[in-house]
């Protein structure tokens, strides 16, 4: 399967403007997320898509093939479906421009349940939330699951509940936004309505699960952590620092 990955992003977020481009180690931080993504052994291309000049002339300074978009996109999945439109692939990544602690290995994770199950649409990777805070953090997408692994639910809000365990004796679980879909799934995600739940959460992937539709959740053990506020960018900054990575841009 020709795969490839695209990495959505956009200068007017509301909870950080400008973050793609913001600064982490010397490097905007949409480049660490691109030069990462591309170390995969999984992907044959990969493609920044932003309908901003801003973060194109950022990205092509530093090497990166930059596909422009519309600027009336609501939802990630849809600017990624628009980007490939034209490209040859079977499968397509979405790596969210907010994770610049990505590690290659987690693509290969995420691309390889395709090559086992000819009927699976979309994945995304799960890990489990080690501490308290992340868990009522309103930027950490939650699941819950049912047993042969798929999403029941995505929310901001905490779930499942702890009222009775505890925090400690509850194993919670947060989307890592790396999202492959295999190539009808995607372009069928974007002709689907809307969905109330999708746009009260502001979560993608409840578009698909609204429609009935799979959406299989794989764990990573890899510990990332997303950028939503100038708080998360600190903080990665320094969860990096010592990252063997960096070495190899």
């Amino acid at each position: 399967m020709k795969t490839i990955a695209v990495i959505p992003a956009r200068i007017g977020s509301s909870r950080f403007p400008g973050k793609p481009i913001a600064q982490i180690l010397g490097r905007p931080m949409i480049e660490h997320i691109y030069k990462r993504v591309a170390m995969s052994k999984s992907v044959d291309a990969t493609y920044i898509a932003t309908c901003d000049e801003e973060i194109r002339q950022v990205a092509e300074g530093f090497g990166a093939p930059v596909i422009m978009t519309s600027d009336i996109h609501e939802r990630a999945s849809d600017r990624v479906a628009e980007a490939v439109t034209y490209l040859d692939a079977d499968l397509i990544v979405m790596v969210q421009g907010d994770e610049p602690m990505t590690h290659p290995d987690m693509i290969d994770s995420a691309v390889a349940p395709f090559k086992h199950d000819p009927e699976l649409g979309c994945v995304n990777l799960v890990r489990k939330i080690d501490h308290e805070a992340d868990y009522h953090d309103f930027n950490t997408i939650k699941v819950v699951m049912n047993q042969q692994g798929d999403a029941l639910y995505m929310s901001r809000r905490p779930i499942p509940s702890i009222a009775k365990t505890g925090f400690a004796d509850t194993i919670a679980w947060k989307q890592v936004c790396i999202i492959p879909f295999r190539r009808a799934t995607l372009f069928q995600y974007t002709h689907l309505t809307p969905t109330p739940l999708e746009q009260l959460e502001s979560v993608d992937m409840l578009r698909l699960m609204e429609h009935g539709m799979q959406v299989k959740m794989v764990p990573t053990e890899f510990n990332t952590q997303a950028v939503d506020t100038m708080a998360d960018l600190l903080r990665v900054e320094k969860l990096m620092e010592a990252d063997p990575l960096l070495a190899r841009y």
